[in-house]
């Protein structure tokens, strides 16, 4: 009986010492406080301008649920605020010890999905309405109204959630205006370094700007330039058009999501480029759509205009017409 013991406990060692490696191997850097509110602040102030929820509460509840970014349910599933499943929940699941063992949380593709939900959480839930009739910028009484209706089971909750804000002057993040962040140090992995080891007066300076995003022209058609976070239904918002008009003007599916750099159009596009344009060359890697994009040309157009059967990719080097092509007269065919 002793021997059978022993020959089924050797391999759960085995397995346990290969987890603890693969676990130290893959472990990523860990990200400090003022890193992650540097990263993650304009998204903060984006949604309060959209939800009225004051960006000085959602960083903080981002930098305490999420341990600045560190925490599993960050990393793995890009909540940054705790979220579980809970009934009406159809999206993407991830499951963790929490109040009780293998709860349901909500995965996310992308961090500001984390930071949309959240602020759609307390703006959609009965129990957190009653947190919009106060003043914007009273951090103090969000904090408390937060803890009064249970988003978290900390007895201390809201006390946290102060001392994070007051620490860190994240209630500057209401008003728009410079913050000076107590800064911390940049730890290496496996590093712990003691509040006493930070200067007191060392100071982090960064500058929110809240200026509206810039309307550019190309082709004579309005533009604007896709921002981190951005989706083609919160532009559509943005800009008072409906949602198909922004896929349609774009030439993009429902499902796709625009990327940061990208031209997003607030108008049709045109059926040829603007003068001065005549052809392109084809650049490794482009597609018809790219350059569609870059002219504000309709693609259907551009590929009819070029004799190329719609879906055809141009190899690089190939001189497309943007314009049509050119006759013997000088005119366009």
């Amino acid at each position: 009986m002793m021997k059978r013991t022993i020959l089924l406990l050797v391999p759960v060692a085995i397995l346990s010492g290969c987890s603890g490696t693969r676990r130290a191997v893959h472990t990523p850097p860990s990200i400090d406080r003022t890193t992650y509110i540097e990263q993650y602040k304009d998204l903060a102030i984006r949604e309060m301008r959209r939800s009225g929820v004051p960006a000085s509460i959602t960083m903080a509840q981002a930098l305490l649920e999420s341990d600045n970014g560190n925490s599993r349910l960050a990393r793995e599933a890009n909540n940054h605020f705790g979220i579980k499943c809970h009934r009406d929940w159809q999206g993407r699941r991830i499951y963790h010890d929490d109040d009780a063992r293998n709860e349901c949380f909500r995965k996310y593709n992308r961090v500001y999905e984390s930071y949309r939900d959240h602020s759609d959480f307390l703006r959609t839930g009965s129990r957190y309405r009653f947190l919009f009739d106060l003043p914007a910028g009273d951090y103090k009484a969000w904090a408390k109204g937060l803890k009064q209706a249970g988003y978290a089971t900390h007895r201390h909750y809201d006390e946290l959630l102060i001392r994070i804000i007051e620490e860190n002057n994240l209630h500057m993040l209401d008003e728009g205006i410079s913050v000076a962040l107590g800064d911390e140090p940049s730890r290496q992995v496996g590093q712990e370094l003691s509040m006493q080891e930070v200067p007191e007066d060392e100071q982090y300076e960064f500058t929110i700007n809240l200026r509206s995003r810039e309307i550019r022209k190309n082709n004579r058609i309005d533009y604007i330039i896709a921002e981190e976070g951005d989706t083609y239904p919160d532009l559509a918002r943005e800009f008072d058009l409906m949602p198909w008009e922004i896929y349609r003007y774009n030439e993009t599916s429902r499902t796709a999501e625009p990327e940061p750099g990208q031209i997003v159009y607030l108008q049709p596009k045109r059926n040829r480029a603007e003068a001065g344009y005549e052809t392109h060359v084809v650049q490794e890697g482009e597609t018809m759509y790219d350059i569609s994009q870059r002219y504000g040309i309709k693609l259907s157009r551009l590929y009819r205009m070029n004799g190329l059967e719609e879906g055809v990719e141009p190899e690089p080097g190939t001189e497309l017409y943007l314009r049509g092509k050119t006759g013997i007269f000088g005119g366009l065919f």
